[in-house]
């Protein structure tokens, strides 16, 4: 039988809210920084697009809402591609693919999941994900070999060695002690944070259409999408509720939808359920969803203290890109492990090949050109991915 630890009083509520903010913070900060996008805006979407997701499933589900790391390798190209603009245009088609989804699945049922998006198809792309910019990650650390070191050692010891809360916070305590260090060093300008207001309405950015950043970014919507289902597993066992039933999967992947296009829509990065955050709940016992929503209150809140923007935007690039260096390894041996735990058999050649051509379109950097369309890098591989597992028959 679960143990429900959420405290009965409104003060104490708050307090916890506001921790398993701190929990995501790391995550939900880094991401937009890396892809050159205010973090205010970053945390005043993942704020308002969790109180959507609870509106949309009847407030049932505890989870809240950030950047995902699976958007930075393609909003980085898109960006270079279609400029920021348009690139926004193609978070907003992530989020219609979504909503697409949703009704698939309200219609046909989870099978229907499981039949297009296999494992020994999610598994290899999530590992293109994590690869595809392992490079750009070791460049940034390469500006300055001690803070990346320091900050990426920082972050390995935090995942190795620590136990309870701090445990689920790596990124958050590798960050601070690359920033200490940078400060002790002399290597922080205060100038932007001199120069902040105190408070500041984030700035919205709205999408200027582009069908080319459109068809570019809706075929990667796959590896978090399947993210998502695993999520909704994840938190339902701390919980002892199956949120797949209750409020059903349509309703939790619709409200990741419409929160990651209204992210789209006002300039930000798409939105995902967070696994540091059910790592949280798991070790709390705090399962009530309304703590969540005191979590978003909070994001909100502290997205319009200019201050803390500035801070942020003062980090070294060497700090981030230590931490790149851990992250994207994370995020590829993520895809391992998926087809490990889905036991699939890599000694049937059919898999094998699936396997290997994901990865070798999406990290080769392959690019299909059909007159002014164009679809490369992870949507490519995605998509070979999916089609090969249609057409290629099961052997025996």
């Amino acid at each position: 039988m679960i143990v429900d630890n959420t405290p009965k009083s409104l003060s104490k509520q708050i307090i916890v809210g506001i921790q398993f903010l701190f929990v995501a913070f790391g995550a939900m900060v880094l991401v937009p920084l890396l892809v050159g996008i205010d973090p205010s805006i970053a945390m005043f979407t993942a704020g308002i697009g969790t109180l959507l997701f609870h509106f949309i499933t009847k407030g049932k589900v505890p989870v809240f809402l950030g950047s995902s790391f699976a958007f930075i390798a393609p909003i980085i190209k898109a960006t270079e591609m279609f400029g920021y603009a348009g690139m926004l245009s193609g978070i907003v088609a992530v989020g219609l693919v979504y909503t697409i989804m949703s009704g698939l699945i309200k219609t046909f049922g989870l099978g229907f999941i499981d039949k297009i998006f296999p494992s020994v198809v999610v598994g290899p792309v999530i590992m293109v994900i994590g690869l595809s910019l392992a490079s750009a990650g070791v460049n940034m650390a390469k500006t300055d070999w001690l803070l990346a070191s320091v900050s990426l050692l920082t972050a390995v010891g935090v995942v190795i060695y620590t136990k309870g809360l701090i445990k689920l916070i790596p990124i958050f305590i590798g960050i601070i002690a690359g920033y200490f260090l940078s400060m002790f060093l002399g290597k922080i300008d205060y100038t932007p944070i001199r120069e902040a207001d105190w408070f500041a309405m984030p700035a919205l950015t709205f999408p200027q259409w582009s069908w080319k950043a459109f068809l570019y970014m809706a075929p990667v919507a796959v590896a978090p999408m399947i993210e998502h289902v695993g999520d909704m597993y994840a938190i339902g066992g701390v919980t002892e509720k199956n949120y797949l039933k209750d409020p059903g999967l349509h309703r939790t992947l619709l409200g990741d939808g419409l929160a990651t296009a209204l992210a789209g829509f006002m300039g930000s990065v798409p939105n995902t359920t967070y696994s540091e955050v059910t790592g949280a709940i798991n070790l709390t016992k705090v399962t009530k969803p309304r703590v969540l929503r005191i979590t978003a209150v909070t994001a909100i809140v502290f997205s319009v203290i200019g201050k803390v923007s500035a801070v942020l935007k003062t980090i070294p690039e060497a700090v981030l890109g230590g931490i790149m260096m851990l992250l994207f390894g994370l995020i590829a041996s993520v895809g391992i492990k998926t087809l490990i735990d889905s036991r699939t058999d890599l000694h049937d050649i059919r898999n094998q090949v699936i396997v290997s051509l994901i990865l070798t379109v999406g990290i080769g950097g392959a690019l299909v050109n059909v007159g002014d369309f164009s679809l490369g890098g992870i949507g490519l591989a995605s998509v070979v991915g999916v089609i090969l597992n249609l057409i290629l028959p099961k052997t025996k």
